[in-house]
């Protein structure tokens, strides 16, 4: 086997971090003490190798004492569309070296690039995550150049994140048209068996500006909604996960360092090492751990866009939200606050009126209400179970949400927008070059395969055991978030649908019930008498 020899890496700081200059930002972990970023979000970090602003770099800020929505709303109408952009209070990088253009060699023993070469190691499987790489990865993995973020000790590399450099967006990717229709963007998702999770990465151009002319995207501004499929081995995670991405396009089409904004639960351990953050793309697809692409297919449509100022907008939207969300003023909640909720709800703040396509059944949320109690044994799932119900399904499910903007983005570029488009919009029409489709397949390891998500709570219903107790369920163990960072000023979160419906059904039990017993009652006794 060949010697390592004496190699330098770079720092992922070296180049863009998405719309972030990497000049701008220094690595450190959540311990450091001259950070700007809010204690509540250092301490999710405290041994994470983020990139945090070197000192004097204007931060994104938040306004205490209200709402991240209603922050949001006085907030967006003040900030100039003009493609500036503050700096992140943090961005969760992993890693403090990258190697680019690197190759794995086929016993997946060593690592080279640029005639320099390293014994290959792994970063350790988190002890709660069921799956790893394995021979698989290495076959795969092996045939193809990779940047692979990790560090370096006596020769060695240890490997955190490995990324084909061939998942790239293809500037000579063949042109199909689509109906700009959420319908037609799942049947492009559903196209390939299990959601093209086993299928070869994909590029396809939906529409552009200029066809036939020549593509001059390198360096282009970009602004994509990313769906991310269902697992194969966990039945609560057949909705998938979802999330807003910006960035630019970098040399040859590569998409690795663009930032995904990743909203996750706070208050419980990802049992893959996950953390909510803005994140570069190819840590939150190919983190050995936590990348989503080591356990389903993935999904991106793409805006290739001429100027910034949309996707910079978007972007500093988030900065303001995550402040909110680490410090719990803004809180995860699966049925009413997650990933899709999330995302849809920024882009309302900002004045993309993303079409809702409404509650799944009021009446059977209501009505089964006591049914869910006595099945779950529980109240507190069965109001889960009734949030679910009523929730806005484009906020509750990653695919409604993917179509929904995808479907808005198609018909931006077309003119034909099935509204009056406001003034974000319109920007937004006028600023697109082309949409391109990213079909990223799951990355070969010791999970079974993923599949496309499902997009109603009926396609839920079938995919999940009628028996119960043959769910494949992955415990994992809560997070308390410390009272000491519990700032004076949050507010009091808003009652949930599910109390208020909880409270009818118990007036219902203690004075409606027996009043219709009492009725009924009333009416027969009479008749009984006459007999």
């Amino acid at each position: 086997m060949p010697e390592p020899t004496p190699a330098q890496t770079a720092s992922p700081l070296d180049s863009r971090v998405g719309l972030f200059r990497g000049n701008e930002l220094r690595l450190t972990t959540g311990r450091c003490g001259d950070c700007a970023a809010i204690p509540q979000a250092l301490w999710y970090f405290t041994d994470e190798m983020i990139a945090a602003p070197r000192p004097g770099v204007a931060v994104a800020a938040f306004t205490r004492g209200m709402t991240a929505w209603d922050d949001l709303r006085r907030w967006a109408p003040t900030r100039a569309l003009d493609g500036t952009l503050d700096a992140p209070p943090l961005v969760w990088i992993g890693s403090p070296e990258i190697v680019r253009g690197a190759r794995i060699s086929a016993d997946g023993r060593m690592l080279s690039a640029d005639g320099s070469r390293w014994s290959f190691a792994l970063a350790p499987k988190i002890p709660l995550n069921r799956s790893y790489y394995d021979d698989s990865s290495s076959a795969f993995l092996s045939a193809r150049p990779l940047t692979v973020r990790g560090s370096t000790h006596a020769g060695t590399f240890t490997a955190r994140t490995i990324w084909p450099e061939d998942f790239r967006l293809d500037q000579n990717a063949p042109l199909q048209r689509i109906d700009a229709t959420p319908a037609a963007l799942r049947a492009l998702i559903r196209a390939e068996p299990r959601g093209g999770a086993q299928a070869p990465f994909a590029a396809t151009v939906l529409w552009e500006r200029s066809p036939g002319a020549a593509r001059r995207w390198e360096g282009a501004p970009v602004l994509a909604v990313m769906l991310n499929g269902a697992q194969g081995d966990d039945d609560e995670a057949h909705g998938g996960h979802f999330a807003l991405v910006t960035g630019r396009i970098g040399v040859g089409g590569a998409i690795d360092d663009w930032i995904a904004n990743n909203f996750y639960t706070l208050d419980a351990e990802s049992e893959k090492g996950i953390l909510a953050a803005m994140v570069p793309l190819d840590n939150y697809l190919a983190d050995l751990n936590s990348g989503q692409a080591w356990y389903r297919p993935s999904y991106l449509l793409v805006a290739v866009l001429k100027s910034e100022r949309v996707a910079s907008g978007v972007q500093a939207a988030f900065e303001r939200t995550y402040n909110h969300f680490y410090r719990h003023q803004l809180v995860y909640r699966h049925a009413t606050m997650n990933c899709a909720s999330i995302s849809v709800d920024v882009l309302r703040a900002l004045d993309w009126n993303v079409r809702a396509r409404g509650a799944t059944s009021w009446p059977a949320a209501a009505l089964g209400l006591p049914y869910f109690i006595l099945r779950d044994r529980s109240i507190e799932k069965a109001a889960q179970s009734f949030d679910y119900l009523t929730e806005d399904q484009t906020r509750l499910l990653p695919a409604a949400a993917f179509e929904e903007i995808g479907a808005d983005l198609l018909q931006l570029a077309t003119g034909k927008l099935a509204r009056t488009a406001t003034q974000l919009e319109k920007t937004l029409g006028e600023d697109l070059e082309a949409l391109v489709y990213l079909r990223v397949p799951q990355l070969p390891s010791s999970r079974a395969w993923g599949d496309f998500p499902v997009v109603t709570a009926r396609e839920y219903r079938d995919r999940y055991p009628s028996d119960r107790s043959k769910a494949q369920l992955v415990p994992v163990p809560p997070r308390p978030f410390p009272d000491a960072l519990r700032d004076d000023d949050l507010l009091p979160p808003p009652s949930s649908r599910s109390e208020l419906a909880l409270t009818v059904w118990a007036l219902l039990s203690i004075v409606g019930i027996p009043w219709l017993l009492w009725r009924r009652w009333r009416v027969r006794a009479p008749r009984q008498a006459e007999r």
